[in-house]
C-alpha cells in the first residue's frame, strides 16, 4: 500500500499563493503518477492536477495557468503551487497515487489539508 501525507494548507487572501506538499511512503515502486484532488463542501471530489513519472502534467480547466504540480522523486514528494487563488479554490485538498498494478487511483486517501481563500 501507499501512504500519503498532505501538508501546507491554510488561510490565504484572494490573489495570494500557497504551496501544498504530499509525502508518499510504502509501495512507492507501484506509483506511475501522482495527483491532487480537492473537495469543497457539498461538492464531489475533483481531480485538479496530475503528474506522471515522466513529468507529463494535466490540469483542470478551473486551475490552468494558476496552479503548478511538480514532484521531487528523490524525496517521494509532490507539490501543488497555487497562485492567484480565488474563493472558489476553498476546499480540502488531497493527493493520491495512480497505481500500476491496478491502473486505478489508490483507495488509501490521506487526511487532506484545508485551503481557505478569503475574499
Amino acid at each position: 500500500q501507499v501512504q500519503l501525507v498532505e501538508s501546507g494548507g491554510g488561510l490565504v487572501q484572494a490573489g495570494g499563493s500557497l504551496r501544498l506538499s504530499c509525502a508518499a511512503s510504502g509501495s512507492i515502486f507501484s506509483i506511475s503518477a501522482m495527483g491532487w484532488y480537492r473537495q469543497a463542501p457539498g461538492k464531489q471530489r475533483e481531480l485538479v492536477a496530475s503528474i506522471s513519472n515522466g513529468g507529463t502534467t494535466t490540469y483542470a480547466d478551473s486551475v490552468k495557468g494558476r496552479f503548478t504540480i511538480s514532484r521531487d522523486n528523490a524525496k517521494n514528494t509532490v507539490y501543488l503551487q497555487m497562485n492567484s487563488v480565488k474563493p472558489e479554490d476553498t476546499a480540502v485538498y488531497y493527493c493520491n497515487a495512480f497505481l500500476l498494478p491496478t491502473l486505478t487511483w489508490s483507495t488509501n486517501w490521506g487526511q487532506g489539508t484545508q485551503v481557505t481563500v478569503s475574499s
